[in-house]
């Protein structure tokens, strides 16, 4: 195995685009780095800053001098397991480019399936050329691509994301401002449900108690504790674990959500969470025992698996 910390087994300074490309594609692949190719094009992307189209244009050009020092350090840090979200500093979600941190959950794909979700089920209770917008409740909002998406899709609605870690928040409120949303979105600081409690429950923001909630969405935590350490290094290295670690079974969030619920000044109309792989029908269960909602739907993902629980009361 290569030492990741000898640039001359990936780059040379005579090195062409392309083969910069291929010798650190190469290199990264005899490291067991997964999509060893698609990591390296997007630090290309990067480092040079263009776009793909002229990184083909320019395949067979010299690379540039003045950029050698930084791609040879961007290679050492994938080659060490990191990231390449966390080291461009961004990832795509539902079309738009995300800041990200180590403060924050990388968004994933599977993802924008809640927000299309959460956007179909609220266009019937609430259509868009209506007079009427709900408030929604992005909780553990990390990058804020689940609130900021939908606030940014839906304009009239009115949007407060919150999350446990004020790292995460900073990053959200950025990203909202980022794509103009700030001026229609709150952000609060707390645990789960805690901060919408009714007035005096303990845990309630004062800058959010009595909200109505009628939209309730989270991608919390979800995986098992004892499952932390047999997650892919760049994950479980990288990641924070404030965003991974569920409890036992994954289901601690969900449950404590459940059971704060009542606490609200009213149970929302629509629920949506994501969850993990074989956790869908528990989760199902536990909105059906609180009666609340007429339509509880299983979503799968693009593998297949159940990934997304939404419970809609639709009169």
């Amino acid at each position: 195995m290569n030492d990741y910390t000898d640039e001359q087994a990936f780059f040379a300074p005579s090195f062409t685009i392309r083969e910069a490309c291929m010798q650190a594609s190469s290199f990264l692949a005899e490291l067991g780095v997964m999509e060893p190719r698609s990591n390296v094009e997007r630090l290309l992307l990067h480092v040079l800053g263009i776009e793909r189209s002229a990184m083909l244009r320019d395949f067979g050009e010299p690379f540039p001098a003045e950029h050698a020092a930084e791609w040879v350090e961007l290679i050492r840090r994938k080659a060490a397991g990191e990231p390449v979200q966390y080291i461009i500093g961004e990832e795509w979600f539902y079309g738009r480019p995300f800041t990200v941190t180590p403060a924050t959950l990388i968004p994933r794909p599977e993802t924008e399936l809640l927000v299309e979700a959460v956007l179909e089920a609220a266009d019937k209770l609430w259509p868009p050329d209506g007079a009427e917008a709900p408030t929604v409740v992005d909780v553990g909002t990390g990058t804020g691509a689940i609130g900021v998406t939908l606030a940014s899709q839906r304009p009239g609605w009115r949007v407060c994301a919150s999350d446990l870690s004020p790292d995460a928040l900073e990053v959200a409120r950025a990203n909202a401002a980022r794509h103009e949303a700030a001026g229609r979105m709150a952000f609060v600081q707390g645990d789960l449900l805690a901060p919408f409690a009714k007035r005096g429950a303990a845990g309630a923001a004062p800058d959010a108690e009595d909200v109505r909630i009628d939209v309730l969405v989270s991608n919390p935590p979800y995986i098992p504790a004892d499952d932390l350490a047999g997650l892919q290094p760049e994950v479980r290295d990288y990641e924070p674990r404030l965003a991974l670690d569920g409890g036992a079974d994954g289901l601690d969030p969900y449950r404590r959500m459940v059971e704060q619920l009542p606490s609200l000044a009213q149970l929302p109309r629509i629920v949506a969470f994501e969850l993990g792989m074989g956790q869908a029908q528990d989760v199902a269960a536990l909105l059906r025992n609180v009666g609340e909602w007429d339509d509880i739907r299983i979503i799968t993902d693009y593998s297949g698996i159940e990934r997304h629980v939404i419970a809609v009361r639709t009169k």
